[in-house]
């Protein structure tokens, strides 16, 4: 299956130690490089948190105040991207999209994860990503 353009790096699902399933690259990644991006259904913030609160996976990015993405039926590989408390890449929202950009180089094999930052779990969360430093919830 060829992988689409906004997708740069070759990546894969599968099971993951942080949480379900997480992205793994399937190929080096140079550091400070777009890995790709996620695509999903666009709704408004409003819409966003009442579905937050109806599902235990959270797969919802807010774009602005009044603008979100679900990606919840994306088919996207990025939206498994689980996340760490010392990530090695970065989610970037720009020009209404929801990109990933290596922080350092990524080896293959390696899971790809970013730094959720706030999130609507509000603390509640355990933080499974066994980093360093872990701040031990979201």
């Amino acid at each position: 299956m060829t992988r689409p353009s906004y997708q740069k790096y070759d990546v894969e699902v599968r099971p993951s130690t942080i949480d379900g399933h997480g992205v793994f690259a399937l190929e080096p990644i140079v550091s400070k490089r777009k890995i790709g991006e996620i695509r999903g259904e666009s709704i408004t913030v409003d819409e966003a948190r009442i579905r937050a609160t109806r599902s235990e996976r959270i797969m919802i990015v807010e774009l602005s105040p009044r603008k979100a993405i679900d990606f919840s039926r994306s088919a996207d590989p990025m939206r498994y991207t689980n996340h760490s408390c010392q990530p090695n890449a970065q989610l970037v929202i720009a020009n209404g999209r929801v990109e990933f950009f290596s922080l350092r180089a990524i080896a293959a094999g390696d899971e790809i994860t970013v730094d959720y930052g706030e999130t609507h779990h509000a603390g509640q969360l355990p933080c499974r990503c066994g980093a360093a430093g872990c701040r031990g919830a979201l």
